[in-house]
């Protein structure tokens, strides 16, 4: 519970402070995110050692970076969608993986951060704050 609450915490600092700092103007700070966050299963493989496991933590990853680059490319949307979709992925990860490098407060913690990161996304491209597809883009 108390990791999940350090989760929530930390995407609302991570997005209020993209927001304050300006950096989620750019449209590259949320897929970046996105990316970040896809990565760390592959990292927690890679700690112990497991080709195996870091080679599907690796292709796992993938998956959710190239919806953030899509989602870069053609609307946020798709990364909100990818956020949102990795705290579902942190939920089942353990029925899924069997990752003996992921701490045991982890996927609750990313299960936090994913989706109220998703969810602020999401506010911010509803409200405006954020647009979707960049001035002069043709989504795709």
């Amino acid at each position: 519970m108390i990791a999940a609450l350090v989760g929530v915490s930390l995407a609302l600092g991570v997005g209020l402070l993209g927001a304050a700092a300006g950096l989620d103007r750019d449209r590259a700070y949320y897929p970046v995110v996105t990316i970040v966050v896809a990565s760390y299963y592959a990292l927690f493989a890679a700690t112990v050692g497991s080709a195996q496991t870091l080679l599907v933590e690796t292709l796992a990853g993938a998956v959710f970076a190239a919806l953030a680059i899509a989602g870069f490319r053609r609307s946020l949307w798709l990364t909100a969608a990818a956020l949102a979709g990795h705290g579902v992925f942190d939920f089942v990860h353990a029925g899924l993986v069997a990752n003996a490098g992921v701490p045991a407060w982890w996927p609750a913690f990313c299960l936090g951060f994913d989706v109220v990161a998703a969810t602020y996304l999401a506010w911010r491209l509803r409200t405006g704050r954020v647009r979707a597809v960049a001035d002069g883009m043709i989504p795709r």
